[in-house]
């Protein structure tokens, strides 16, 4: 939402928002001057807006219900009411722009996030929307001379079924968000839509390759392929950057970009250096686990890893899936399960389930966000290891927050 806020900002819009809680992207709006409440949002806050100045759109997350005070003020004003996707997919048909849209289970914020840098150090005007925080500028952006809009298209709520691109790249295909796609197949059929929606498609040949059987507009690059001279650490960067090279030349944006993608500097919460060897990331999948720690076993050969599960839906389908993705850390500190749009009729997942079937789990640690892991994480940069906090809820928020207090 929060790029989006940037994105309508840029393009003339005046832009308010409401927010529960602060954060880094509630923050950063606000130093760019875009009115942010934060609090109840219990109607008055967009009551009072609307008398001020007319509403024309009240764009929303779907992680709110149909019932939220504010989406029901805001039918009963008459404001037009819309998805982030909705919205969106008006701008770029209005603006006449060109969709390059980065899908996919794993390594979209990387992804995108590589295409605007690339895109910016060629000094090719470039719209976007990327799902993060970025240190190279904001994390949306709407540039009049853009001929392009470059988005990091999920697939959560099926918002990228709203959307027909001019360029699709998909890093990765695995299976996830069960709360919006049942099983497997709704998940891969989901996705074939969205490449069928598309006029041209990159990804991988060893990603679910029978997604996109027969699909004409379907280039698929051999793992072979990985481009070695992108002196990035982690397979899986090195990937995504083969990905982003292999769009440049498909809009004939081609030329020699090794170095460029070489200085990469990252999205923050993508591995992201907090401090000396102390890093934070927000895989929260097996997949995502395995591959950013051979990551950083690339710059060390002693990992710690602190890590903390997403929603307690998605470990009950991830139950026996935790197996060798935690062997290349020394120790692995197991922390509670964030707790994010549950069912209330699943039973909570303790770590004590959820470790059963790892193989090295005489490595694994049932940890609280208290003292002593701080210690236990201090002791280990003290000796000279990485440290790796891992998860997409609390543990960001706790480790900065530490870190600032000591």
């Amino acid at each position: 939402m929060g790029p989006l806020a940037e994105v309508a900002r840029d393009a003339g819009y005046d832009v308010v928002g409401s927010d529960l809680e602060e954060g880094l992207m509630t923050d950063k709006l606000k130093i760019e001057g875009i009115e942010i409440h934060v609090g109840p949002q219990d109607g008055k806050f967009l009551q009072a807006t609307y008398d001020s100045k007319p509403i024309d759109w009240f764009v929303y997350t779907p992680a709110i219900g149909e019932n939220h005070p504010e989406l029901t003020l805001a039918k009963q004003l008459g404001i037009k009411t819309a998805k982030r996707g909705e919205f969106l997919a008006h701008f770029i048909e209005m603006r006449n722009l060109k969709l390059i849209a980065v899908s996919g289970t794993h390594g979209k914020t990387t992804t995108t996030g590589m295409l605007v840098w690339v895109m910016k150090q060629l000094s090719i005007p470039i719209s976007y929307l990327i799902g993060t925080t970025i240190g190279f500028g904001s994390s949306g952006q709407f540039n009049q001379a853009s001929e392009y809009l470059v988005y990091e298209c999920d697939e959560f709520d099926r918002n990228f079924l709203y959307f027909s691109p001019f360029l699709s790249l998909i890093p990765s295909i695995d299976y996830d968000h069960s709360d919006t796609f049942p099983s497997q197949k709704d998940y891969l059929d989901a996705f074939r839509q969205f490449a069928t929606q598309s006029k041209q498609v990159l990804g991988w040949s060893d990603q679910q390759p029978g997604v996109f059987e027969g699909l004409l507009q379907a280039n698929l690059l051999d793992p072979s392929q990985v481009n070695q001279n992108i002196k990035l650490a982690g397979l899986h960067n090195r990937r995504n950057a083969t990905l982003v090279q292999a769009a440049l030349k498909s809009l004939g944006l081609d030329s020699n970009t090794d170095s460029i993608m070489s200085d990469f500097p990252g999205t923050d919460r993508r591995f992201e250096k907090l401090a000396n060897n102390l890093y934070s990331d927000y895989g929260h999948h097996p997949v995502e686990i395995k591959a950013t720690l051979q990551l950083a076993r690339e710059l060390s050969d002693h990992i710690v890893l602190i890590y903390q599960p997403h929603q307690n839906i998605r470990q009950h389908e991830l139950m026996g899936a935790y197996t060798d993705q935690f062997e290349l850390a020394d120790e692995v500190y197991w922390l509670s399960t964030y707790l994010s749009r549950e069912d209330p009729n699943l039973p909570i997942l303790k770590p004590e389930d959820l470790i059963q079937t790892v193989i090295n789990k005489q490595n694994v640690h049932i940890a609280d966000f208290d003292d002593e892991l701080w210690n236990n994480i201090q002791k280990a940069l003290h000796d000279g290891k990485l440290v790796l906090c891992m998860g997409a809820g609390a543990i960001d928020g706790w480790i900065r927050k530490k870190m600032h207090s000591s």
